[in-house]
């Protein structure tokens, strides 16, 4: 019998390689990072900007990698935002995931700050400072930020155009985590709108970047939900 699938969806500047804290603890799941072009092993291919071209790459990624099983969806960030969208687009292909989780993001419609994409550099490097989880020898080297701006730049630019999703509505069940340091933690219940099924929520301590932390929450997490979720039987709902 093949294994439950969790497909994990990266943050801005992540990469195939974001989850692996998470590879020795999910051991019930065949893990399946995935990654959008440009960054990791698709480093040859060109960027994407565009919020709809990179639902359209996700769903490809998964719909080839089905094994057949129940799977999870789950994004952090910039994942979620995806995540919300791609799980709409597997809905309407008749492939639907078991649930979604989404993390660090208080979904669609809520952060006001767009445009950050077009900040100038030094304003654009100040505010990945304040979100947390930026190493520092990133920071301070020249020839690492050269490489990875644009790659965070056209990531902002993906998720700034989350306006496509803030009317979605899916049948999947929504699970939400949070920071308790993040902005907008407490809108954190603004994904129970983009459900007509069931919904829940975790507030863990950290900043934007907190999943780092707790590996072995996030484990427990996706191993209740999943078992949850089932229960639901969701696809009756209409």
């Amino acid at each position: 019998m093949n294994k439950k699938q969790l497909f994990l969806l990266h943050f801005a500047g992540g990469s195939i390689y974001s989850f692996e804290f998470l590879r020795s603890l999910c051991t019930d799941f065949e893990m399946i990072p995935l990654e959008l072009p440009g960054r990791g092993k698709r480093i040859k291919e060109k960027l994407l900007t565009s919020y709809p071209d990179a639902i359209k790459d996700l769903f490809s990624q998964i719909t080839d990698k089905l094994n057949g099983s129940p799977f999870i969806v789950y994004g952090h960030s910039l994942g979620s935002s995806l995540g919300l969208g791609v799980t709409d687009l597997l809905e309407k292909n008749n492939t639907p995931p078991q649930c979604l989780i989404v993390s660090g993001n208080a979904g669609p419609g809520i952060a006001t700050e767009n445009n950050r994409s077009d900040l100038e550099r030094d304003d654009f490097i100040s505010m990945l400072t304040e979100l947390g989880g930026i190493p520092d020898e990133l920071l301070k080297s020249k020839e690492l930020l050269d490489f990875v701006l644009p790659i965070l730049k056209a990531d902002f630019k993906i998720v700034e155009e989350d306006f496509f999703i803030e009317n979605t509505i899916v049948k999947a069940p929504i699970v939400a985590i949070m920071g308790n340091s993040e902005k907008y933690v407490d809108r954190i219940n603004n994904w129970r709108k983009h459900t007509f099924s069931g919904f829940n929520s975790y507030v863990l301590k950290g900043n934007h970047f907190f999943i780092l932390d707790y590996g072995d929450k996030l484990k427990e997490i996706f191993d209740i939900s999943f078992k949850e979720c089932t229960s639901l039987n969701y696809n009756n709902v209409q």
